[in-house]
């Protein structure tokens, strides 16, 4: 929890860390019972605890939630928290599933239940469309070192469940070497135009092998390399996920 918060409003002042006038002054519900300061823009970390102490911390983080804790660049900070939890009845930009979890799962982290790697890669793969799920598996799998095995250990678990093909069909695309949604957009959009899968983070060794540059992907056999330039590539995380099409001429 950074700098305290956020908290549940009626815990703090019970415990005298903030009076009730204080409450209301300085502070603001981000859920029912839930504060934050007034005017801040929560992480999607933040949110995501804002969510779990909604559910009086007996709510398991998932989804893309689960992905920002587990280190995944590029969630929106605007999207709602994700949570397992039985309490289908939520506020405004909190999602709840009712995903069934085994208990291999989920682990603690920052003294939260949060779905593992693989659980949130077969969450999150099986309800994107393909290229936003390609983009978020693959940040995914750069943030957690994530194989495509890990994910199909999950699916022998969990028969028949919706959006399976999707998911599978997902994972015939990702490779955690994308750096950026940029990156992934480019290769899956050479895959669909009829080219093999690229190699990513392509090493050049000079004539003496050593190393003097890394191509975002390229085929080591063809000697070619493609490489996505822009700003934005390391900035911009919005327009990376939800809409790519006005850049994929930068590469």
């Amino acid at each position: 929890m950074e700098d305290g918060w956020p908290f549940r409003g009626a815990e703090a002042v019970e415990a005298g860390r903030v009076s009730a006038g204080q409450l209301r002054k300085f502070y603001t519900a981000i859920y029912p019972g839930v504060y934050a300061p007034r005017g801040v823009e929560l992480s999607p970390i933040q949110r995501a605890r804002a969510g779990w102490l909604w559910s009086r911390q007996q709510g398991v983080v998932a989804g893309l939630s689960a992905s920002a804790m587990l280190g995944s660049k590029w969630v929106e900070p605007t999207l709602p928290a994700e949570l397992v939890h039985v309490n289908r009845r939520t506020p405004a930009m909190l999602t709840v599933h009712s995903y069934t979890l085994l208990p291999c799962e989920a682990i603690e982290l920052d003294g939260m239940m949060v779905t593992t790697a693989a659980r949130t890669a077969f969450d999150i793969g099986r309800r994107l469309p393909l290229t936003k799920s390609v983009q978020r598996l693959d940040a995914l799998m750069r943030a957690t070192k994530l194989k495509v095995a890990d994910v199909e250990e999950v699916i022998a678990g969990h028969p028949g469940v919706r959006g399976l093909s999707s998911l599978r069909r997902t994972l015939d695309f990702v490779d955690g070497g994308a750096e950026s949604p940029y990156e992934s957009l480019t290769r899956l959009t050479l895959i669909r135009a009829g080219l093999p899968a690229p190699e990513t983070q392509l090493r050049v060794d000079d004539e003496s092998g050593f190393p003097v540059a890394y191509l975002d992907m390229g085929w080591r056999e063809r000697r070619l390399g493609v490489e996505f330039d822009g700003a934005q590539h390391w900035t911009d995380a919005q327009p990376g996920i939800t809409g790519l099409a006005d850049h994929s001429g930068q590469h």
